[in-house]
C-alpha cells in the first residue's frame, strides 16, 4: 500500500510538471526563470522545469523526442523552425485554443502560421540583425558601405577590428543580398541564389575581410561577442536577442541599420521573425491544459513587460508595445526603424534547404576555394537538388510487396526464437534457478529496449519512405535508399576521409599508449602522480575537450598558433577555415582524448608479463630493443589487437569530435565522416530513410570487420 500510495504521489506530480526547451541567451535565461517562478506561484503544485538547448540541438532533438511520443510540452525557438515541425506534425495548431479577440493585441508578425494553422506564438517581434557600435569607440556609426570601409580601417590596429560578426553563417550574409538588389528566397517559396546580386554580396564580405583587413580573418559567434565585449571590436552585426548580454557586460553601445550599400543605393534587408513558444503534439489533457496556461503567462502583457525592462525586448503585444516604460526605452526606439527595413522570415520547410545549400558554398568564398560567380551557381544548385530530396515521397510499388514479405518471414523466425527462448526463461522461473533468471530478465528486457528494438526499427526506417513529407505515415517502399547511398559519390569521398581519420587516430592512439605505458612501467619517481595527469584527457568529458581545443586553434588568439609564432616563427595557420587543416584539428584532438585509454590497457598487458622472462633475456645479452621485440611485443599483442579494434569502431562512429571541433563539418562541409554525413542526411536535411540505410551499411561493415579481427584476436592467442 505504502509503495502504491507512492507510485501515485510522483504520478501526480509529474502531471504538474511541464517542461520548456528554449534557446535563450544567458541575460534571457535569467528572467525566463524569475517569470517560472511567479508562474509557480500563480499555479501551486505546478513545476517547469527549462532546459536550455542551442537552436540546432533544439530542433533535432525535440524531433527525436517527439517522434517517440515523448519530449517537452513547450518548445520555444525561431519561427522558421514552425515549417518542418508542423509539416512532421509534432506541434499543435492553437487557433482553437487562442481565439481571434485573444490574438487581437498580438502583431501578426508574432503570430506563426503555416498552412492557415496558428502553431506557435511570440512574445517579441524582431529577432532581426542590425548593426551595433562601441560608443567609446565609435560615437557615430556608418550610413553607408564605404563609409563602414573608410571608418573600419581607421579603427582597424593593435589587435582592435573595425567590425566582427559571425560571418560564416548565412543568416548574417542574407540581409547585403538585398542590399545589392536581390532577393535570396522568391515569394513563391524557392531559392533565387545564382543572381548578381549574391554574387556581388559574396565578393563585398570576402573583401571586408581579405582587401580592406578590417575584420578577424576567424570569426564565429562566440568570437565576436567577446572581441565586442572586450573593446577589440568597434562595431558588430548581431541582433536584438543580444542587447541584454551587453548591457550586463557593462558596454555601453548603440544600435543602428546595417549600412546602405554605396555601390546601389539600397539598404540591407534584415530577417524579422519573432521567437515563440509551440505545443508538444504529445501532450494531452491536463498536461495540454497547463503547458497553454504557461503558454499564455509567458506571452501575457505582465511578461512581456518584465522582458522589456529586463532586457529591451520588442513586446508582441501591441498595448504592451504602447506603455510609456517601452516608448522611453532607447534601443527599442532605434530598432523600429531597422524592423521597417526587414523581410519577413520565411516559415516553410524550403528554408532549411537553402541555409543548407548556402553555407557550404559561402564559406568555400571565404576560404577562397570558390570565386563569387562559383559560390553563386553552386548555392542554387545544392539548395533546388536538397529541396527536391526532401520533399521526395517514394511511392510503394511491387518491391515493397516482396520486402514486406520477407519482413512477415523474419518477424515469424523472429517470433519462434523468442518463443523458445522464453519458455527457456519460463521454466527457469519455475526451477530452482528461479533467483538466478529473476535477475537475469530485466537485463533482458533492457537489452531488447535499449538494442535491439532501436536496431530493428533502423532497419524499418531503411526500407521506407519515411521523410519530412511522410513523418507519421511512413511506408515499407524497399530498397530504394540502399540504392540511393551506393550511388552516391560523396559517400564514398566521406568514406575515404573516415578510414584516414581512423587509422592515423588509432596509429597514434596505440603508440602513444604503448609508449606511456612503457615508460609507467618503469621505476619512476612520482610514478602515480604521472598515471593521475595522463589519465585526465579520458576523464574530461569529451564536449568540454572538444569546444576548448576548437578554441585553442583559432588562427588569431588561439594558444597553439601563439606557440608557432612565437617558438618556430611560423605564419598562423588556418585551422578552421580551410578542409585538410580544420581535418587535422579534428583528428589532433581525438588523438590527445584516446591514447590514454590505450595506455591503461598497455599498462595492464605490460605487468602481466612475468619479470623471469626480462631477467633471462639480460643474462643472454639481449638489449633493450631486442627484449621489446622478442618479449614485449608478442606478449602484448594479444592485448593491444582487441583494444586497437574496439579503439577503431569507436574511433570511426566518433561523432562528438567531428562536430564540434569543426562546428558540424566546417569549412564547407569539408571535415565529415560516415557518422556526422548520416547525422546530417537525418536531422539537417531530413532524409531519414537515406540516413538510416546509410547507418545500417556502416554497422554491417564494422560488424564484419570485428568479426574478422576477432578471428584474427583467437589466432594470435594461439600462437603466442
Amino acid at each position: 500500500m505504502i509503495l502504491l500510495a507512492l507510485l501515485l504521489s510522483l504520478a501526480a506530480r509529474a502531471d504538474t510538471k511541464i517542461h520548456l526547451w528554449h534557446q535563450m541567451m544567458y541575460s534571457q535565461r535569467q528572467a525566463l526563470a524569475e517569470l517560472a517562478a511567479r508562474f509557480e506561484a500563480e499555479h501551486p503544485g505546478a513545476k517547469v522545469v527549462l532546459t536550455y538547448r542551442e537552436t540546432e540541438e533544439l530542433r533535432s532533438s525535440f524531433q527525436a523526442a517527439a517522434l517517440g511520443g515523448s519530449g517537452p510540452e513547450l518548445i520555444y525557438g525561431p519561427s522558421d523552425q514552425v515549417g518542418p515541425l508542423a509539416t512532421m506534425g509534432l506541434i499543435s495548431p492553437l487557433e482553437a485554443d487562442l481565439p481571434a479577440a485573444e490574438l487581437s493585441d498580438f502583431d501578426p508578425a508574432a503570430q506563426v502560421r503555416f498552412r492557415d494553422h496558428l502553431f506557435a506564438l511570440g512574445d517579441g517581434v524582431g529577432n532581426h540583425l542590425m548593426l551595433l557600435y562601441n560608443r567609446k569607440l565609435l560615437p557615430n556609426p556608418p550610413a553607408t558601405t564605404d563609409e563602414l570601409i573608410r571608418v573600419g580601417q581607421e579603427l582597424t590596429h593593435d589587435g582592435q577590428y573595425g567590425i566582427a560578426w559571425n560571418f560564416t553563417e548565412p543568416f548574417f550574409f542574407v540581409p547585403w543580398i538585398a542590399g545589392f538588389g536581390g532577393k535570396f528566397f522568391t515569394d513563391a517559396g524557392g531559392p533565387d541564389l545564382n543572381t548578381p546580386a549574391v554574387r556581388n554580396a559574396f565578393a563585398f564580405l570576402r573583401d571586408l575581410r581579405d582587401k580592406y583587413k578590417i575584420m578577424p580573418k576567424e570569426s564565429d559567434y562566440e568570437t565576436a561577442n567577446a572581441l565586442f565585449k572586450e573593446g577589440k571590436a568597434a562595431m558588430l552585426v548581431n541582433g536584438d536577442w543580444s542587447w541584454g548580454d551587453y548591457k550586463t557586460a557593462k558596454v555601453d553601445f548603440g544600435i543602428a541599420p546595417l549600412p546602405m550599400v554605396s555601390s546601389t543605393g539600397l539598404w540591407p534587408s534584415p530577417l524579422v521573425g519573432t521567437k515563440a513558444y509551440s505545443i508538444n503534439a504529445n501532450a494531452r489533457g491536463e498536461k495540454r491544459l497547463l503547458a497553454l496556461a504557461a503558454l499564455r503567462f509567458f506571452t501575457s502583457a505582465q511578461a512581456q513587460t518584465y522582458f522589456a525592462e529586463k532586457i529591451s525586448a520588442l513586446p508582441s503585444r501591441l498595448s504592451v508595445r504602447a506603455s510609456p516604460a517601452v516608448k522611453a526605452d532607447p534601443l527599442l526606439a532605434a530598432s523600429t526603424p531597422i524592423l521597417a527595413r526587414g523581410t519577413p522570415m520565411p516559415v516553410v520547410p524550403e528554408i532549411r534547404a537553402v541555409w543548407d545549400a548556402l553555407r557550404a558554398p559561402y564559406q568555400s568564398v571565404l576560404g577562397g576555394s570558390l570565386t563569387p560567380a562559383a559560390a553563386a551557381a553552386q548555392s542554387q544548385e545544392r539548395a533546388l537538388a536538397q529541396i527536391q530530396a526532401m520533399n521526395e515521397v517514394i511511392q510503394p510499388g511491387l518491391q515493397a510487396v516482396f520486402v514486406k514479405a520477407l519482413m512477415a518471414l523474419a518477424g515469424l523466425a523472429g517470433i519462434y526464437l523468442v518463443f523458445r527462448a522464453g519458455r527457456r526463461v519460463i521454466y527457469g522461473l519455475m526451477g530452482k534457478d528461479r533467483v538466478a533468471y529473476i535477475f537475469l530478465l530485466p537485463g533482458l528486457l533492457t537489452i531488447f529496449a535499449v538494442i535491439l528494438f532501436p536496431f530493428l526499427y533502423n532497419v524499418a526506417i531503411s526500407l521506407s519512405n519515411f521523410s519530412l513529407q511522410t513523418f507519421r505515415d511512413w511506408s515499407i517502399v524497399g530498397f530504394q535508399h540502399y540504392g540511393a547511398v551506393l550511388a552516391d559519390p560523396t559517400v564514398y569521398a566521406v568514406l575515404g576521409k573516415t578510414l584516414i581519420w581512423t587509422s592515423v587516430n588509432v596509429f597514434f592512439h596505440v603508440t602513444i599508449g604503448v609508449i606511456l605505458a612503457l615508460l609507467l612501467d618503469q621505476a619512476l619517481p612520482a610514478r602515480p602522480l604521472f598515471r593521475i595527469l595522463l589519465i585526465i584527457p579520458w576523464a574530461v568529458p569529451q564536449y568540454i575537450t572538444a569546444l576548448s581545443w576548437r578554441a585553442m586553434f583559432h588562427q588569431e588568439y588561439g594558444p597553439i598558433n601563439l606557440a608557432l609564432e612565437r617558438f618556430f616563427h611560423m605564419a598562423p595557420v588556418q585551422w578552421l577555415s580551410r578542409p585538410w587543416e580544420a581535418f587535422s584539428a579534428c583528428i589532433l584532438t581525438n588523438v590527445w582524448l584516446g591514447f590514454p585509454f590505450m595506455m591503461v590497457v598497455a599498462l595492464g598487458g605490460l605487468q602481466a608479463i612475468p619479470r623471469d622472462l626480462y631477467e633471462a633475456a639480460r643474462v643472454d645479452g639481449a638489449n633493450a630493443w631486442q627484449r621489446f621485440r622478442v618479449i614485449t611485443f608478442p606478449l602484448l599483442m594479444p592485448v593491444m589487437f582487441p583494444a586497437a579494434v574496439l579503439g577503431a569502431v569507436w574511433t570511426f562512429n566518433n561523432l562528438n569530435v567531428i562536430w564540434l571541433v569543426s562546428n558540424g563539418g566546417e569549412p564547407a562541409d569539408q571535415t565529415h565522416i560516415l557518422v556526422s554525413y548520416v547525422y546530417k542526411a537525418a536531422f539537417s536535411q531530413y532524409r531519414y530513410g537515406y540516413g538510416a540505410a546509410l547507418s545500417l551499411l556502416i554497422f554491417l561493415g564494422l560488424s564484419a570487420v570485428t568479426i574478422f579481427s576477432v578471428r584474427r584476436a583467437k589466432a594470435h592467442e594461439a600462437v603466442y
